[in-house]
């Protein structure tokens, strides 16, 4: 019994010298590898340069190239506007209206509510050529349709996403999933700012909600905070609790401000966290937008020509309020202004969700701001050096929707993937061109097929980079925002 008590005793007194051995010996290589994988950055001999200066991390840097555009203004339709309707004429889907979608269509392909044997739907739409390029527009957009020669038409985009958020952070962060940061970011980070009054990339919203992706999509992901979008809003006070404090001068905000810095500062110095910086950057921006935002975000004092010409309600909520100040925004060094406008998904499940009712309120309380943005930035001088970017998520189907099988009480189409049309306007981009083009219903792409990196690819070309080599190093490996694919559409650069 005593020579059993003896070894278990010598046994445990192993077991625990080998424990402790392996942590003392372990201790050293197990800290480097935390340590490592804390300060993972892109100094590393043949590893990418990190555009992320601690110090200054929004202080202008040069691009690759000479950039083509100074400024993006990316007008994103949430929910994804009919091309069928708006730009790809398809005289032959017509003839086929009311029949029954050939079984071609439906083989194997996934719809987010079509079910069963759907009707194929005629557009609903009248199309003109217009402007020397003969561009094809419909009458739902007769405001655009005169700016025809200034817009480079991309016909053949498409998707590997029918969902509305999958597609939407796909779109604007080369990524289905959360977490990547989006494509204002990026420019951003690459770019710096030229105005230090006020944030390099700015969101706008209208429609009465956030996109469904919600605000991921012009979030900064894995890069530090200070290159995210920051939501501004076209009434009432530009930033939400921009304003002082009751009772806090200026002069004491400064003081209350400078005092907290100290203490970010030393926390700094401590764990060297960029976050940390992030957040210095952003209480020191927040006190001097209190006089910069204001001022620029400002549109009460415009002419009334230019109220005229954007239709614009000063006071209130609207699209053409928000298309307006983009364009003060660029005038004032903003890099990448993203314009959101929910409201587009026409299903046909109601009068607001059709192809014909819907989509034409949509279209009226949208032509003509964006018409006047083209037509106000070339007058100033601004529109070679501002590339604008219109589009949404995805197109939608050359059949009406019969959800679960049934028919819709309005005329309405599903989201679909394979084809759907997008626009591009100065910055660099050829004027009166139309690239891409797709099958006699508008359903397959037949020429030109785009994907969404090479969408993102040619904005980031623009703005003066290489997108393969506008990197950040995440997780040991560099990241990029066209992930390994994409390639820039050089067919509609002037």
């Amino acid at each position: 019994m005593n020579d059993k008590i003896v070894r278990e005793a010598i046994n445990a007194h192993l077991q625990m010298e080998t424990r402790r051995n392996f942590i003392k010996q372990s201790f050293l290589g197990l800290g480097g590898l935390a340590l490592g994988a804390m300060m993972s950055c892109n100094n590393t001999p043949g590893k990418p340069i990190s555009y992320f200066d601690p110090k200054n991390p929004l202080a202008p840097r040069p691009p690759h190239f000479a950039p083509k555009a100074r400024s993006v203004i990316y007008l994103h339709m949430a929910g994804a506007p009919s091309q069928l309707e708006l730009f790809d004429y398809k005289p032959e889907l017509a003839k086929l209206d009311g029949q029954d979608c050939p079984q071609s269509f439906l083989e194997g392909k996934k719809f987010a509510f079509i079910r069963g044997v759907p009707k194929m739907l005629a557009s609903t739409a009248e199309f003109k050529k217009h402007g020397e390029s003969g561009a094809t527009i419909s009458n739902y957009l007769p405001h655009l349709s005169t700016v025809a020669d200034e817009i480079s038409f991309l016909k053949a985009v498409s998707t590997d996403q029918f969902n509305h958020a999958p597609a939407q952070l796909l779109m604007h962060t080369g990524s289905a999933r959360l977490g990547r940061p989006s494509m204002g970011a990026w420019a951003t980070y690459g770019l710096g700012s030229v105005n230090a009054d006020l944030p390099a990339f700015i969101v706008l919203t209208s429609g009465g909600n956030n996109p469904d992706a919600g605000k991921s999509i012009w979030g900064s992901g894995f890069l530090p905070s200070v290159y995210q979008g920051v939501q501004c809003r076209s009434h009432g006070q530009p930033v939400l609790f921009l304003d002082d404090p009751k009772g806090l001068n200026r002069d004491l905000r400064k003081l209350s401000i400078d005092a907290i810095n100290e203490v970010n500062q030393a926390e700094y110095n401590e764990y060297q966290d960029p976050e940390i910086l992030s957040r210095i950057n952003q209480y020191e921006m927040a006190f001097r937008m209190q006089i910069s935002a204001p001022e620029v975000m400002n549109i009460y004092d415009e002419p009334q020509y230019i109220h005229d010409m954007y239709g614009t309600s000063p006071g209130k909520a609207t699209f053409a309020n928000n298309v307006l100040l983009a364009r003060k925004l660029v005038e004032n060094g903003v890099r990448f202004v993203q314009l959101f406008d929910w409201g587009w998904d026409t299903h046909g499940t109601g009068a607001n969700e059709s192809v014909d009712i819907g989509l034409q309120n949509k279209c009226r309380q949208t032509d003509k701001a964006i018409t006047a943005l083209i037509l106000d930035l070339k007058q100033r001088g601004l529109l070679d050096e501002t590339l604008i970017v219109w589009g949404g998520e995805f197109g939608r189907t050359p059949m009406a929707e019969n959800r679960e099988g049934k028919p819709n009480a309005f005329k309405g189409r599903d989201h679909h993937a394979e084809a759907f049309t997008m626009w591009m306007a100065g910055g660099g981009i050829k004027r009166g061109h139309t690239y891409g083009a797709t099958d006699e219903l508008g359903y397959y792409a037949t020429e030109g097929k785009l994907e969404v990196f090479d969408i993102q690819a040619t904005i980031l070309n623009r703005l003066g980079f290489d997108h393969e080599k506008l990197t950040y190093e995440f997780q040991g490996r560099p990241f990029r925002l066209t992930d390994v694919e994409g390639k820039v559409i050089h067919e509609i650069l002037a």
